[in-house]
């Protein structure tokens, strides 16, 4: 459940790996291995849990995964210290008679035989002023200042839209309420279960799903594209993220598009910018973000 894309798994024929973030569940696939963002159908006879950072996803994966299988049968669950797994394991003891714990480099293996349903850990959604978000999600809290922002300082956009990195729909929502012109608006989506969100908080019929990497969506041409993107690929800061987001929302802009992106003050996207768009202007600097607006988009050979 959640196999990171550089974990060695057993036999591909014998394997079913769980993974809603959509690069990662195509890499498994094109690996031979049946993936998908769904728990499986078919009968299990063990479950591996690679532990996440947030501690009520750690805690639905668990109770998913005892779900998942006959009760009694082996759950083992995989995770580093800095992402928890020690407070992991005492959750863990409190509900199943955990067997050898394994400690090797900054991380622990441990299992314990199904206890069954586990309703007390299971967390479907959350509700975060009003929108839908679910453990684990980006701003599952609530709404990102940075996304705010930008929503504040959008003008109305017309035609067809794309939410690059659309998460749980916030900002697709803004714009579909205040932009009575824009007649589609595509949220691109890595996150399955943050998508899944976006389909509840984004109830206007222009507004499309697709699950898919927004680094290598093809969509398009759009007369605008909106964006918050990541920065983070786990714990560590990776700036090549956004700068990725923008070299997409430069590809799939018709040629009088234009790009609206909020980011974090410190990010260094400016040069990525030029290099992808003749044009670019700040829209507002406030709170630690700013909103760049990009026009004429390069087109590249």
């Amino acid at each position: 459940m959640r196999p990171p894309h550089d974990v060695s798994l057993p036999d591909p024929s014998a394997c079913y790996a769980y993974q809603p973030i959509r690069p990662v569940h195509d890499a498994f696939k094109e690996s031979g291995y049946e993936a998908g963002a769904d728990m499986p159908d078919m009968a299990c006879a063990a479950a591996i849990v690679f532990a996440p950072r947030a501690r009520v996803l750690a805690w639905d994966l668990v109770a998913r995964a005892c779900a998942a299988i006959p009760k009694g049968a082996p759950v083992i669950v995989d995770g580093d210290k800095t992402d928890g797994i020690e407070t992991l394991l005492r959750d863990c003891r409190k509900v199943a008679e955990v067997g050898e714990v394994f400690s090797k480099a900054h991380g622990k293996v441990f299992s314990f035989a199904s206890p069954g349903v586990l309703d007390d850990w299971h967390t479907p959604s959350l509700d975060a002023d009003g929108w839908q978000t679910r453990p684990g999600i980006f701003s599952a809290d609530g709404v990102d200042p940075g996304s705010a922002l930008l929503a504040e300082t959008l003008p109305p956009l017309s035609g067809r839209v794309c939410d690059l990195g659309a998460g749980w729909g916030y900002l697709s929502a803004k714009v579909l309420a205040a932009s009575p012109g824009v007649t589609a608006l595509d949220m691109v989506e890595a996150d399955r279960d943050a998508l899944d969100c976006a389909e509840v908080n984004v109830s206007d019929p222009r507004g499309r799903p697709h699950w898919a990497d927004a680094t290598t969506w093809k969509g398009g041409p759009y007369d605008a594209v909106i964006t918050n993107p990541p920065f983070h690929e786990g714990r560590r800061a990776d700036p090549g993220l956004g700068r990725a987001f923008i070299a997409t929302a430069a590809r799939v802009l018709a040629p009088k598009g234009r790009l609206f992106l909020v980011a974090n003050r410190h990010l260094p996207y400016e040069a990525a910018l030029s290099d992808a768009f003749a044009e670019t202007m700040v829209r507002a600097d406030a709170r630690g973000y700013k909103v760049i607006e990009a026009a004429r988009p390069r087109r590249r050979a």
